[in-house]
């Protein structure tokens, strides 16, 4: 990958890939599930921590291959008192593409053929560079895995690939593991080796096709990470769609897969909708808009916005060129215009704060109007302090409301006032200096300027003439 970050903890859709793989295999309820960690262990295990906590690790101190990080796996368990018998699951930690429904097919055939292993195989357009499934001709029964360097020309025909996907029986994997030796170009523990030891024991190795050969892929760069996301990305909105979403432009729309939808929802083009976002009945949301751990109302309309971590409550409004910060909450038919931006402020049912205003640390009753270009001034430099609006309230242009400042309902605000004292219910708060027009000062000050041209007109066509006197010059 060449990056500081471990493979598997590269994300797409809004988990790591290794937090896909473990959220595919909690699909099938395992009784234990391992992950087998080597390089930046502590990273890894952190990261596990957080996304299951009840995860378990081993830790692989050399990487011998495959097979000794499945001993690495079963000799854990063995040490916490676990009975190693039933099915034994092993998945790569770099195929985020795979799903529970296809580990539960594998498991499930595994235990219907009374297989002593099953592999998940795919057939794939081009197989090359993979190793192929040689199956006997007449029970189907999997003989032999293949390299591609090592496959006949035949064999390099075959379609079927080993996906490195297995189930096993507990205990003869067990034993088997035991008898897998070194002597290879690697000098390693092959896995794969373990077929043929269970065979020639006389056992049966048996195989699950995958529905969707791309589910198998692995991740090596960024290349294959970004089609990983890709794919990801188009089975989940295909999934939204079929259950009655609107998707307008596939190609350009981003989701995560802890995103969520309820019928008729509409998602314009240019949005990527992240984390826990949630997004309700009839509300359309886009175009160019960026949603985190956001909840969408039904039938609001959110466009070209970014918001993280709001609520946007039923029949609201926000956007054109809006941001939501976190903590901000808008009630129903609530509305957050153009150029507005908002954080840690509760705004009440019917208010609306249209267009190029700041409102932070801030409770905002109902049915308010807050007039553009308005600034809630909550820092002083060292702390936050909260203002509240009450309902029913109409506040004029330009006003800054410096916390902490209680406006209380049914009140006014004069346009150009700076607010620093409560104001009472009912009353109209003028905060602001007397104008003073100084006659004659742009022909005293900027004489011949265009300025003084057209005011000397003006004066003239009203009759004032051009060289009349300010008071303080009579």
């Amino acid at each position: 990958m060449k990056s500081t970050t471990p493979k598997v903890l590269h994300a797409i859709c809004g988990r790591s890939l290794v937090g896909h793989v473990v959220a595919a295999s909690r699909e099938l309820d395992p009784e234990h599930l391992v992950v087998v960690v080597g390089h930046a262990r502590e990273q890894v295990r952190e990261h596990l921590a957080e996304v299951d906590p009840a995860v378990r690790t081993a830790v692989q101190h050399e990487q011998n291959g495959t097979g000794h990080a499945v001993r690495t796996a079963l000799e854990e368990l063995r040490g916490s008192g676990a009975a190693l018998d039933g099915t034994v699951v092993v998945v790569c930690g770099d195929t985020p593409l795979l799903t529970g429904e296809t580990l539960k097919n594998l498991s499930d055939t595994h235990g219907a053929d009374g297989n002593a292993v099953t592999v998940l195989t795919a057939e794939v357009p081009d197989s090359t560079g993979y190793g192929r499934i040689v199956r006997d001709e007449v029970s189907g029964a999997v003989t032999a895995i293949v390299e591609h360097k090592d496959a006949t020309e035949a064999q390099r025909a075959i379609r079927e690939i080993n996906s490195g996907v297995f189930a096993f029986d507990a205990r003869l994997l067990v034993d088997a593991l035991g008898k897998v030796r070194t002597d290879n170009s690697q000098g390693e523990e092959y896995l794969t080796d373990v077929l043929g030891i269970l065979r020639e024991a006389g056992h049966r190795v048996g195989a699950a096709v995958a529905a969707d050969h791309r589910e198998i892929l692995g991740i090596n760069n960024r290349v294959q990470l970004a089609e990983a996301r890709r794919l990801l990305n188009a089975r989940l909105l295909e999934r939204a769609m079929l259950a009655g979403v609107t998707v307008v432009d596939p190609a350009t729309t981003w989701v995560d897969v802890t995103v969520s939808f309820e019928q008729d929802a509409t998602v314009l083009p240019g949005t990527q909708l992240l984390g826990a976002t949630h997004v309700g009945a009839g509300a359309e949301v886009g175009p160019q808009s960026r949603l985190t751990d956001t909840r969408v109302g039904a039938d609001a309309s959110v466009s070209f916005t970014v918001a993280d971590g709001a609520e946007v409550g039923p029949g609201a409004s926000v956007g054109p060129y809006a941001y939501l910060r976190p903590g901000t909450v808008l009630s129903a038919k609530a509305k957050a215009g153009t150029f507005v931006e908002m954080k840690n402020s509760q705004i009440g049912e019917g208010t609306k704060v249209p267009h190029l205003s700041y409102v932070g640390d801030a409770t905002i009753g109902e049915y308010t109007n807050i007039g553009a270009a308005s600034v809630f001034v909550n820092y002083d430099g060292e702390a936050k302090h909260h203002t509240t609006v009450g309902s029913h309230c109409k506040t004029g242009s330009d006003n800054m409301f410096v916390a902490p400042v209680t406006i209380g309902d049914g009140a006014y605000t004069a346009a150009g006032s700076v607010i620093t004292k409560d104001v009472p219910p009912g009353s109209l708060a003028v905060a602001r200096g007397q104008q003073r027009n100084i006659e004659g000062w742009v022909a005293r000050k900027r004489p011949g300027s265009a300025a003084a041209q057209a005011a000397s007109s003006a004066r003239q066509e009203s009759g004032q003439g051009s060289d009349r006197k300010s008071e303080g010059e009579r």
